[in-house]
């Protein structure tokens, strides 16, 4: 079990860098020494007048399983991520932490480290017998001096040991001069005493550093900044690498090689001279309208972690679901460290769906690329986009309520507002007219009572999503209802029901005839809409009774002459004086 050494990260400017940290080991380990370990120690870091501090990673490393909580300069730090290997001869397991501490570092600046807490001491004696016990700590520092070259300096890390050989490959290089070309490690568990085929490879080519570090002990306990040889089973090792490293090299082969040492690579930091831009775009804003597949894009193309300007003229090409739409391109040089504002105006095809996944590239003219950068990885915007289209939405019915006379009704059309709409998070509104509908005022507030003086009358609907919305209408309509006979009255000129009465009557069926007969089937009295009601006073002529009709039972026919009430209605009503 180990972790890939992968790049971590990228510093394109006038940048260098340096290592600080100091073992735990009291003695290199496998020498007949007590097997004992401190919990802490102390390093220095001497910084010169104008570096300037961008970046400061701690590792720190030991037998075991680990332990993530340590201070620096009694400053709590608690790692962010963990690294661990089993080695494979013993089964045993061995870990390393991380923690980004540039601020701290950036604060304190030059002067004295100390590294306290890292407590091994309960573990260490099971890692005696294969002389594996150790612990340390390491910062790598990346700093910035106006006075330095432009390099590209990449910092990678992982875990990885040697078993017997191990093969890492860098990636993300772009070696524009490999004059002072250097590349650095952090590694665990070397040991001075055992040479033993123990060779580093670059690109295939056998480096070393003697005396400090010879081409058959590359890991031994030292400190290739400080010539420190005390750092007992950890190194902090740089080696010039101009002659192993060539110009338009995009990656480089590392392998290391140990007949018998257990070696762990936690870091390894590269710089190289690179004079380029580094090419990144992102979308600000995306414009569009309702129903429209126009979309005008505000974008800033940027040249931040770049070390040359970036030059006019370069593409940018716009994607909608991987098919290009369209290109723009930059009009001036953009410095290093700056950015500049662009639009671009592209047309959606009809066969892309409604969200798809826009993007934007830089550096890119459908497909081809024409700027070398220092990051050819980054030069890609992805959103997903979706677009403005008014609601979906059903067909309301009509509403339909009892014509309570001339056409005037009251409705309740407050379940239209779930029927009509098929998102649930859409707004629905009720308007009288189209216009106050498209402006979206005056809405109707009353759906559950709403009276309508003349029908047919329409409602026009409004529907709103997020961004557009939709119109529609329905249509309140009047209908005639079954009236209500109350069968018994009383003329007596008291003005309470004084004349026989049908609730629903009047205004609503216009064509009645309303026909009334005696007992003995006599008609003593007929009306229509144009009559007034029935006062208990015959109208019909050669009927004998002074005018006023006795009290008694009396029969009723009456005539709706409307289509859906065909037969008439009747039954007997009751005269009271």
């Amino acid at each position: 079990m180990s972790q890939n050494i992968t790049l971590y990260s990228q510093f394109n400017g006038r940048y260098d860098f340096t290592f600080v940290g100091n073992t735990l080991n009291t003695a290199e380990n496998g020498t007949g020494a007590p097997c004992t370990i401190t919990t802490a120690s102390s390093d220095a870091v001497n910084l010169n007048a104008g570096d300037t501090v961008e970046g400061a990673y701690l590792y720190w490393a030991g037998s075991g399983t680990g332990d993530f909580d340590v201070k620096l300069n009694d400053i709590d730090i608690t790692a962010t991520r963990t690294f661990s290997v089993i080695q494979t001869t013993s089964g045993k397991p061995f870990f390393s932490a991380f923690a980004d501490i540039t601020t701290l570092v950036q604060t304190t600046g030059s002067g004295n480290y100390t590294l306290s807490e890292l407590d091994l001491t309960a573990v260490i004696a099971d890692y005696c017998d294969n002389a594996t016990n150790f612990g340390g700590w390491a910062i790598v520092i990346i700093y910035k001096n106006n006075a330095l070259p432009l390099n590209q300096l990449n910092v990678y890390d992982g875990l990885q040991f040697v078993p017997n050989s191990i093969n890492i490959t860098l990636n993300s290089l772009n070696v524009i001069d490999n004059v002072d070309a250097k590349i650095g490690f952090v590694a665990w568990e070397g040991d001075r005493s055992i040479a033993e085929n123990e060779t580093l490879r670059i690109n295939g080519n056998v480096i070393s550093n003697p005396p400090l570090n010879p081409s058959d002990n590359a890991f031994n306990g030292t400190n290739s900044i400080t010539g420190a040889t005390n750092l007992y089973n950890m190194d902090l090792d740089v080696y010039n690498i101009q002659n192993n490293i060539h110009i338009g090299d995009v990656s480089a082969s590392i392998q290391l090689t140990s007949d018998r040492d257990f070696v762990m690579i936690n870091s390894i930091v590269t710089k190289l001279n690179s004079q380029l831009p580094d090419a990144t775009v992102k979308a600000d804003n995306i414009a569009q309208s309702c129903n429209s597949r126009t979309l005008i894009v505000d974008y800033t193309v940027g040249n931040l972690n770049s070390t040359d300007f970036l030059p006019s003229g370069t593409f940018i090409t716009a994607y909608a679901n991987g098919t290009a739409i369209g290109t723009g391109q930059t009009t001036e040089d953009i410095p290093i460290g700056e950015t500049r504002n662009y639009q671009m105006t592209v047309v959606i095809p009809n066969v892309t769906p409604p969200t798809f996944n826009f993007e934007l590239r830089v550096d890119d003219n459908n497909g081809v690329a024409h700027v070398a950068e220092t990051n050819e990885y980054n030069n890609i915007f992805s959103q997903q986009v979706l677009l403005w289209l008014s609601p979906e939405f059903n067909l309301p019915p009509n509403v339909i309520a009892c014509n309570e006379g001339n056409g005037r009704a009251t409705f309740d059309f407050s379940q239209q507002e779930e029927f009509i709409k098929q998102n649930p998070s859409d707004i629905v509104r009720f308007f009288e007219n189209s216009n106050d509908a498209i402006t979206n005022t005056n809405a109707i507030t009353n759906t559950t009572n709403y009276f309508a003086p003349i029908t047919p009358k329409t409602i026009y609907v409004r529907i709103d999503n997020e961004h557009c919305f939709s119109i529609t209408q329905f249509d309140l309509l009047a209908t005639p209802c079954p009236p209500t006979v109350y069968t018994h009255f009383t003329p007596n000129g008291d003005g309470t029901n004084d004349s026989f009465f049908v609730d629903g009557l009047r205004d609503i069926f216009l064509n009645f005839k309303l026909y009334i007969y005696n007992r003995w089937g006599k008609l003593v009295w007929d009306g229509d809409n144009n009559t007034n009601d029935w006062d208990g006073i015959s109208n019909q002529p050669n009927i004998v009774s002074n005018g006023n009709l006795p009290e008694g039972t009396y029969y009723y026919v009456l005539y709706l002459n409307e289509p859906n009430f065909e037969k008439p209605l009747t039954g007997f009503l009751f005269l009271n004086r």
